[in-house]
Order: structure tokens, then sequence, then C-alpha cells
């Protein structure tokens, strides 16, 4: 299995949420992974909450890391559903995504996202499509 540190080596690719957003991925193990975000004033909308997109950034992240860091295959997301169930106050978000179901080319995944005072911000469910990772060629 992977160690921590060599999935988030593999995982800082993903320039946006690592990068531009600042995810952090926290525990990563086969079908779940936790990864959370300090929020700054970029994530906030003009109700000084975090806005839609910076949550939802952080739960696909999640999942990424929960169907991809242990898998041979290359897990996407193809369908989300999310419920914005309240707005965080903390300073930090969270965001858990547990397999629910592994087939061999598709997966079901819920993501909940709390802030660190505990207040569950968001729920969402994925649909993943599970593809073989194309073939290395030379010079690539």
């Amino acid at each position: 299995m992977p160690e921590i540190d060599k999935i988030r080596e593999r995982f800082s690719s993903d320039r946006f949420a690592v990068q531009a957003a600042g995810a952090e991925i926290d525990l990563a193990e086969p079908g779940r992974a936790v990864c959370s975000m300090a929020l700054r004033p970029v994530h906030l909308n003009s109700n000084s909450v975090p806005m839609g997109g910076a949550i939802f950034t952080l739960a696909d992240f999640a999942f990424a890391v929960a169907a991809n860091a242990y898998s041979d295959l290359i897990t996407v997301t193809q369908q989300v559903s999310v419920e914005f169930l309240a707005a965080s106050r903390g300073a930090s978000l969270i965001a858990e995504a547990k397999c629910m179901r592994q087939g061999r080319s598709s997966c079901f995944y819920t993501v909940e996202v709390r802030d660190e005072l505990g207040t569950k911000v968001a729920y969402l469910t994925v649909n993943g499509r599970s593809l073989h990772r194309p073939e290395k060629t030379e010079g690539r």
C-alpha cells in the first residue's frame, strides 16, 4: 500500500485543489479519504461564508483521493448530487469520502463536508466511472 506521503505527492499535480484552493490529504485508505482546507478570504462569498464552489472543490478532491489512491484504474466523477446543509462559521472545512459500492467500471461514494466546529456543511453523492490507465509510451 502506498504511504501517505507518496499519495500526497501523486495528488500534488491536482493544482486547482491543492495549490489554488489549498486542499490537503489528511487520511487515505482504500475507498476512504479525509481531506481538509483552511479557509481563506478567496473561499468566501459576499456573505462572508464559504462559497459552494470551494466546498465542492474540497469534496470532489476527497472523492478523487478515496477512489484513486489505491487503484490501478483511473476513476473520474461522472455525476454528483450536492446538498448544501448549513453555512460554515469555522476556519476550515473537512471532507470525508466513503465508498458505498465499487463495481468493475462504476462506483458510488458519499462525501460529508463539515467544519472544524462540527457543523455539517454539505452532503454529496458521487457516481464515478473507472477507466483503464493508458499505456505509457516512450517520451511521456
